[in-house]
């Protein structure tokens, strides 16, 4: 259910309800309808890092030149 729950859109099928059953079945749905609310918005996942975070890669280490700096390369 989205928004709250209207009790003007529950319609009874049953002959010779009372308005005191109508009031405790409009209280439990209405009840119903906002403990799911509630547990819906709680469930919501937080906020991430958005597409172009996560698709950042961490920089390389800079480059050192200089004598033997380059031996691993050299087989």
């Amino acid at each position: 259910m989205t928004g709250e729950l209207d009790p003007s859109q529950i319609r009874f099928v049953t002959r010779g309800v009372t308005p005191e059953e109508v009031a405790a079945v409009t209280a439990v749905l209405t009840a119903a309808a906002a403990e799911q609310a509630a547990a819906a918005s709680d469930a919501r996942p937080t906020a991430g890092p958005d597409a172009w975070a996560r698709s950042q890669r961490r920089l390389r280490s800079p480059l050192d030149p200089g004598p033997g700096a380059w031996r691993s390369f050299s087989g």
